[in-house]
């Protein structure tokens, strides 16, 4: 029976999701198609008549998983746009590190990415760019003696790395989990210039 192009793009979509919760949760290599199909509730053949590969799949779950974040750094509140403050508060939050499935991607597989195919890197690497350009331009003065897009390079790379090693370490060690947190968003304020006149 040929699907509609609607339901294929309903289908295209739930195997995203799925996938992209998947992924978060348990690893790009850790998640078969056969399991992101059933999740999706569909057949893994509906899996191929959508994407290549899973490479693919995972490339555009990843994609998709960015957009949260981007649409909470340039969304309208009361008039302005999500501030860089509020932008980092939430990033280097305990409810992010704690919720790995609806997470930033960026965070839950950045060690990862480096091992799949270039096309998941590229997917990574835009990501990236985009949220680093949006925070440059919320940077205001600071007394580190970088420019705005080094300062940003080393925020979000110290924010990924941090969510990354809160987690790692939480269910050995739930202190210094949180002490990680604290300590990288004291850090990362320093550099966006939180409290410089």
């Amino acid at each position: 029976m040929k699907v509609t192009k609607e339901k294929a793009t309903e289908n295209r979509a739930a195997l995203v999701r799925a996938a992209g919760r998947l992924f978060r949760e348990r690893g790009i290599d850790g998640v078969g198609v056969a399991e992101i199909s059933k999740k999706a509730g569909l057949t893994h053949g509906a899996l191929y008549a959508q994407f290549p590969s899973k490479e693919a799949l995972a490339a555009e779950a990843f994609a998709s998983g960015l957009r949260p974040g981007l649409e909470k750094m340039t969304a309208d509140r009361a008039g302005g746009s999500g501030s860089l403050t509020d932008f980092i508060d939430d990033y280097l939050s305990f409810g992010h590190r704690d919720n790995l499935a609806a997470g930033c991607p960026m965070s839950a597989s950045a060690s990862e990415v480096a091992r799949q195919d270039k096309i998941v890197g590229e997917r990574f690497a835009e990501g990236f760019e985009q949220i680093v350009a949006l925070m440059e331009r919320g940077l205001g003065a600071s007394a580190v003696k970088a420019d705005k897009r080094q300062r940003a390079l080393a925020m979000m790379a110290a924010m990924v790395g941090g969510v990354g090693a809160s987690r790692a370490v939480a269910k050995a060690d739930p202190k210094l989990s949180n002490q990680i947190l604290r300590a990288v968003r004291q850090i990362v304020g320093e550099i966006a210039g939180e409290g410089a006149s």
